[in-house]
């Protein structure tokens, strides 16, 4: 089904598609960890590494697909793109609801991971109807997307995991089902017919859409420091319901508040903020700003001693987010417009690469040091943000004495 020629693409749009998607993902973090527990036999640290295990399956096959979808984004437009990954994560999640084993988890995983293009077309998208002036402002309204998916959806998970740690999953299915009546009935397409391209598989291949950055001049470390970036933030995300359960003893209501939380403080941040700071900072004093309070709060995660302190932290830690917005802007600019798919989906294949090794590396520092040093996971983090803080310095030389050479 065609989108009605009527309908302008615009930001608003795709907001409310990844509000929708965001809020199905959030709603199943609560309770996923604990689902996975429970199928090793209530053992904290077994199931550590099997949800290490379970992000890292999925991972694998969104770097394997992701740039096949973002280049079939670029022949085919972004919408058709959006609808076939919103359908593997409704699959998906009715899998995991009825799965009557681990293994099954596993398998819903591997349909969500191949089908989990949704993120890279709708960051394509916002390439598409804004100018490179307004981008990160652009990329920051998505941040805010994510920060009231995650208001929504955990809250939602925490209550219906009240029910039984299943519930969460069909309720999940039913969010993603209706993202995607959206997107067939109200979404338009954003890529121009005279911006597509033929589809190649030498583009989609996952390993040569990555060595394809090297031909975009001053790309490269910016890349590998987006991809860094994202690893820190993997380990973060799979060790915090795990962590602060251990920790803190925090019910499965409290943990999805807490997500709630970030989520309230995200949006605020990404919403409103992101703007205003990245206008006086400049994109590039953004991203080292927000690099920088990311690897000093999430050594503040590792070090709490009161659970009431994580939430101070958290308050911080969401000025962080202006990291993301600044670092897509600078790297939309170094790529043509009928480029930006495969763009996308060669750094949702670098996003792919952290979710692979992120959550198995946190899961088992986690379940090995869980009686002595249980905040590994975040003072790793906070290393490998300080790394991305030093490439982020030295593709910003490298831009400059590109720009100033004679064939600039």
């Amino acid at each position: 089904m065609d989108a009605p020629k009527q309908r302008k693409p615009a930001v608003g749009f795709i907001f409310v598609t990844l509000v929708l998607l965001i809020v199905g993902i959030g709603i199943i973090i609560p309770v996923l960890p604990g689902l996975i527990t429970q199928f090793n036999g209530g053992d904290i640290a077994k199931g550590s590494n099997s949800y290490g295990w379970l992000v890292g399956v999925f991972a694998v096959m969104q770097f394997i697909a992701s740039p096949i979808l973002g280049s079939l984004s670029d022949r085919f437009g972004r919408r058709k793109v959006i609808l076939v990954a919103l359908a593997g994560s409704a699959i998906d999640y009715v899998v995991m609801g009825f799965a009557p084993t681990l293994a099954w988890l596993f398998v819903a995983r591997v349909i969500a991971g191949a089908t989990a293009g949704s993120l890279a077309a709708c960051n394509a998208y916002i390439a598409d109807v804004t100018p490179p002036e307004k981008r990160a402002q652009a990329y920051g309204l998505l941040g805010a997307a994510f920060g009231l998916g995650f208001v929504i959806g955990p809250a939602v998970g925490g209550l219906l995991g009240q029910f039984g740690l299943r519930m969460p999953f069909f309720g999940a299915a039913a969010c993603v089902g209706a993202n995607w009546l959206y997107g067939a009935f109200f979404l338009p397409e954003s890529l121009a017919v005279e911006n597509r391209r033929p589809f190649s598989w030498s583009r989609a291949n996952p390993v040569r859409s990555l060595l394809a950055l090297r031909k975009f001049r001053g790309v490269v470390d910016l890349a590998w420091m987006y991809f860094i970036f994202n690893f820190s933030g993997t380990m973060l995300q799979n060790v915090w319901v795990l962590y602060m359960g251990y920790r803190y003893h925090w019910s499965t209501l409290q943990v999805g508040l807490s997500l709630t939380y970030i989520g309230v403080t995200t949006s605020i941040v990404q919403g409103g903020l992101v703007r205003r700071i990245i206008a006086f900072t400049g994109e590039r004093k953004g991203l080292v700003l927000g690099l920088s309070i990311s690897a000093i709060v999430m050594i503040g995660y590792g070090t709490a001693t009161q659970g009431w302190m994580i939430y101070c932290l958290v308050i911080v830690g969401a000025l962080g987010g202006i990291t993301g917005p600044a670092a897509q802007a600078l790297l939309t600019k170094h790529v043509p417009a009928n480029e930006q798919g495969a763009l996308q989906g060669s750094l949702a294949g670098l996003t792919s690469l952290s979710y692979i090794f992120g959550p198995i590396i946190a899961a088992w520092s986690f379940g090995r040091f869980i009686h002595t040093v249980p905040g590994i996971a975040f003072y790793e983090a906070s290393a490998c943000l300080l790394i991305a803080l030093v490439l982020a310095l030295r593709s910003f030389r490298i831009d400059d004495r590109l720009a100033a050479s004679p064939a600039a």
